[in-house]
Order: C-alpha cells, then sequence, then structure tokens
C-alpha cells in the first residue's frame, strides 16, 4: 500500500500475533508505528484474546501503546446494519462486525490485521485494506 496509512485496526489474531510476539506480525507494527499510524482495538476484542496463557502485563502494556475503542449502544447498532446488510448472523459474526464497524468508522486510510480476511471483505465492503495474518 502506497498511501499514508492514518489507522492500523488489529483485530483479535492480530493482537494475539502481537501478544506473543510473531516476528512477522511485530515487524509490521513497528512499520506502522515508524509511518506514525494509530494502532486501534475493539474493546470486544481484548475479551476475545483472554485465556489461561495471556501474558496479562505484556498484554496491559501493548494495550497501552493502542487506543481502544468502545462498543456503544450506537456502536453495536451500527454493527447488527453490517450483518444485516451481508446477510451474516448470530454470535459466530457479531464480534467480527463489532471490529469492522469500528473500523470503519476511522480516519482512513485504514488497514487492518486479520485472519479472516473473507468475512471483514464482505463486513468492511472494500472501505478497509485488509493484511491476512
Amino acid at each position: 500500500m502506497t498511501n499514508r496509512i492514518n489507522t492500523v485496526v488489529l483485530d483479535s489474531e492480530g493482537l494475539s500475533a502481537w501478544i506473543t510476539q510473531d516476528r512477522k506480525v511485530t515487524a509490521k507494527i513497528q512499520h506502522f508505528y515508524n509511518v506514525e499510524a494509530r494502532l486501534v482495538v475493539c474493546a470486544n476484542t481484548i475479551v476475545e484474546v483472554m485465556h489461561d496463557g495471556v501474558s496479562l502485563p505484556r498484554l496491559q502494556w501493548l494495550l497501552s501503546r493502542v487506543t481502544v475503542e468502545p462498543v456503544t449502544e450506537q456502536s453495536a447498532r451500527a454493527a447488527a446494519r453490517l450483518l444485516r446488510g451481508t446477510g451474516l448472523h448470530g454470535r459466530k459474526y457479531a464480534i467480527d462486525a463489532t471490529v469492522a464497524e469500528m473500523a470503519l468508522r476511522q480516519p482512513g486510510p485504514v488497514v487492518m490485521l486479520t485472519s479472516d480476511v473473507d468475512d471483514m471483505s464482505r463486513l468492511c465492503d472494500g472501505r478497509v485494506h485488509l493484511i491476512g495474518l
């Protein structure tokens, strides 16, 4: 992507890979820091990455380096509209929809690091550049 990147959204796989210090993801995030892009996660993503093996100190440190966007009633309603518009539904897609909705509200151009390019491409409708993990 040759355009300036204003915002980078991490889905649960992106945040998880950063927590575990995956070299490829860490290098990408360092690049985004170097070009002064804003890193953003949806509050739901924090819940999604949590399990017994997660280093809480590392997670807290990483969260201090990003913007955490809340899920409000307004954003939840907008995410529900995204689901309805794509024909997706149910809990399988609920968090993806809130992450997509949040990404669509960010100052662009927006990039998302995601493990779910297929669903996110439907939800974001080409308005977010997706980088598959």
